[in-house]
């Protein structure tokens, strides 16, 4: 069993200031190996198909609406399913002084969403981007060792960093993560994502109601 992790926005509160209103995070799980690596073919094929560059990343926030789609659309067929945690900012709801650190919101961002996925995950292999925030892989890192192995059951086998550049299958995490954050926005093309892929979704917890 393969999890590919990814986030989306930041963990800073101060809205007004620039701060992103949500901060998100997604898990993509594969539970058979040779269907991921369809998918990562699959992927790869797409850039020769969209005659990009073999190393062209997809980044969600840096495509143009037309590839997000043709991502997705490559991609939905592929047997992989998704959980999602979409953290609301919103200075009227979020409350805790935990919040304003970093660390701690980053570490309850997290046990959210695993825990969500928990019943579904056996002796997986997590994939985070090395390239990507050091906070947050910090705290991943943190909360798999202390929360998700019980004597009996190991949810986590082992955790691998890995660069994003290089990885197709972090490439797709962060596109689903983009398509998540995407949906709670007021831009034009809101709906137009996730609808894609709707059938790939498990679970996709906004906190707090």
């Amino acid at each position: 069993m393969l999890v590919f992790v990814d986030e989306s926005g930041d963990p800073g509160l101060k809205i007004d200031q620039g701060s992103s209103r949500y901060f998100v995070i997604a898990l993509v799980i594969f539970e058979d190996n040779d269907e991921a690596e369809a998918a990562d073919n699959r992927i790869t094929l797409l850039r020769r198909e969209m005659r990009l560059d073999p190393r062209f990343e997809f980044h969600f926030n840096k495509c143009r609406r037309d590839f997000r789609r043709q991502f997705l659309e490559a991609i939905a067929p592929y047997q992989f399913f998704y959980y999602g945690i979409v953290i609301d900012k919103d200075p009227n709801k979020l409350w805790g002084k935990g919040f304003q650190y970093k660390d701690s919101f980053y570490k309850y961002s997290c046990s959210l969403v695993f825990e969500n996925a928990k019943a579904f995950l056996n002796n997986a292999t997590v994939i985070i981007d090395g390239s990507g925030s050091k906070d947050f892989r910090k705290q991943l890192e943190r909360y798999f060792k202390k929360h998700l192995n019980n004597p009996g059951q190991r949810f986590i086998r082992r955790v691998k960093p890995q660069d994003s550049r290089k990885n197709n299958l972090l490439q797709l995490a962060d596109m689903i993560v983009g398509a998540i954050h995407r949906s709670f926005g007021t831009k034009t093309d809101a709906d137009q994502y996730r609808t894609i892929i709707n059938h790939r979704e498990i679970r996709v917890q906004l906190w707090p109601k």
